[in-house]
């Protein structure tokens, strides 16, 4: 388990997968990708969406907030997760 600084993260709304690369890239790759989209809930754009569940990814999009409670959840389940949180602006 690591954490890394997201330098330049982009707005939800122009969210990509190439965004990711590094959280996706796994060997195993992950059952899900937990998005926080900073203080409110928005929904990344829907071909993002579609890209990672094609690549058998889920995306569960809450709150930045809410995202890091369920890391913690998550990992102490010992569930094999990313998370993207971006900041609370």
């Amino acid at each position: 388990m690591r954490a890394l600084a997201w330098q330049d993260a982009p707005v939800v709304d122009a969210l990509t997968v190439a965004d990711l690369s590094d959280l996706l890239d796994l060997d195993p790759i992950p059952e899900f990708l937990l998005l926080g989209t900073g203080a409110g809930l928005r929904q990344p754009p829907r071909s993002f969406v579609r890209e990672l569940e094609a690549r058998g990814i889920g995306v569960e999009v809450m709150d930045s907030r809410a995202a890091a409670r369920a890391w913690g959840v998550l990992r102490a389940e010992e569930r094999w997760i990313v998370a993207a949180l971006l900041p609370l602006l």
